[in-house]
């Protein structure tokens, strides 16, 4: 499989704008040096408007065609935020930040939508207008909400919206795509428990947060093991548990923390009413005052059925009929590129990284190898979304 040769000339560069962005890591939405960089670029590609602080610290891109004006535009996202993870490559160009890296591809989806807008601005081969989005805090600080709350979606008059992100073993030159619930929801808790603490040896003088507490990480489980349709997908992970200090105190307090996934709103909701039930009842029975925080993050990204088939349409024509995969299981983890695909339709794809580390790994690098294949389909979406 091969690239156009317009394609092809602009791989070098793109290389070189996702190892200098490797090589310079920002978190969530502290993004000067990273936002500051894309801007410059998309004006170097002649785009005829660069916004940025859009969502906070955000970058928009307008492109516009020049043949024809129908009025329409198309989105396209990139994300920009690096990961508090130490980085162990020991590549040329790995983190100058000490505790950072991008160590989930964002670094490459910005040199992918880099190379996209220049080729765009460059060939302007559509009608209507291409805007490129690089998007902050997709890691836990949900800059996709951000930038639609800040009126992306309006300001840019964008009629769909579409993303990809990189799948390690997914081979090189490949992209999948899945109708419907793609990844799940992402809800997060912190529960706070309170007993009487005292002498280990006296138990019976004492409330005990860390025995109900125990107890509520294995009834949680219950959720899914009884309360979920088995052919249904939900996780409930409790991934910390803190209390006392010591051998011989049986602690104050208690404090558990962890998440909740699912694949549907309804479930979402039975998951979370069924966490407030179980909750409440073992701190009754326990007699602990349990304080719970149980915060909604991340919705389930929703590829609709229309777009989705446009997508692979679209990807098989960029990228080769053989070469695209439709038929793929949901992911449980979660992508905050589902609160554009609830503003506006769109799809969300994978484009494979071939056989790296996986993602969040302090191993992990993107393959500058995906470049052209990512550029290859964001162009052809908008050329065709906007044919002439």
């Amino acid at each position: 499989m091969t690239v156009s040769p317009a394609i092809a000339e602009l791989v070098p560069d793109a290389q070189r704008w996702r190892r200098h962005l490797h090589a310079h890591p920002e978190l969530l939405y502290d993004l000067d040096q990273t936002a500051a960089f894309v801007a410059e670029r998309l004006r170097e590609f002649g785009c005829d408007d660069v916004r940025t602080g859009v969502g906070r610290s955000g970058v928009v891109g307008v492109i516009k065609g020049r043949k024809g004006a129908s009025g329409r535009a198309i989105g396209l996202r990139a994300d920009m935020d690096a990961l508090p993870i130490v980085e162990t490559t020991n590549l040329p160009y790995r983190s100058t930040v000490p505790g950072r890296m991008h160590a989930c591809g964002h670094d490459g989806h910005t040199a992918i939508m880099l190379g996209a807008a220049r080729y765009l601005a460059a060939t302007r081969n559509f009608a209507g207008s291409a805007i490129v989005i690089f998007q902050p805090a997709e890691e836990g600080g949900a800059g996709a909400k951000a930038m639609v709350d800040d009126g992306l979606m309006e300001d840019f008059a964008i009629e769909e919206v579409y993303a990809l992100h990189n799948a390690p073993k997914l081979d090189v030159g490949k992209l999948a795509v899945r109708k419907g619930a793609a990844m799940a929801s992402a809800d997060f808790f912190v529960l706070k428990l309170e007993g009487r603490g005292g002498h280990a040896a006296f138990p019976h003088h004492c409330v005990d947060v860390i025995v109900a507490g125990a107890q509520i990480v294995s009834a949680l489980q219950t959720i899914v093991s009884r309360n979920v349709d088995p052919l249904e997908s939900c996780v409930v992970s409790v991934t910390r548990f803190t209390a006392g200090n010591t051998d011989n105190i049986l602690p104050q307090t208690a404090e558990l923390e962890g998440t909740v996934r699912t694949l549907s709103p309804a479930l979402r909701d039975l998951a979370e009413r069924r966490f407030r039930e179980i909750v409440a009842g073992i701190a009754a029975a326990y007699g602990v005052t349990a304080t719970l925080d149980y915060r909604r993050n991340y919705p389930v990204t929703v590829n609709p059925a229309k777009q989705t088939d446009f997508a692979a349409a679209v990807a098989r024509d960029a990228l080769g009929a053989d070469n695209v995969q439709t038929e793929l299981p949901p992911v449980m983890g979660a992508e905050d590129f589902s609160f554009m695909l609830e503003a506006r339709p769109g799809a969300f794809v994978w484009l494979g990284n071939g056989d790296t580390a996986g993602l969040h790994h302090p191993a992990y690098d993107f393959n500058d190898a995906a470049l052209p294949y990512g550029i290859a389909y964001f162009a052809r979406i908008v050329e065709t979304a906007l044919a002439v």
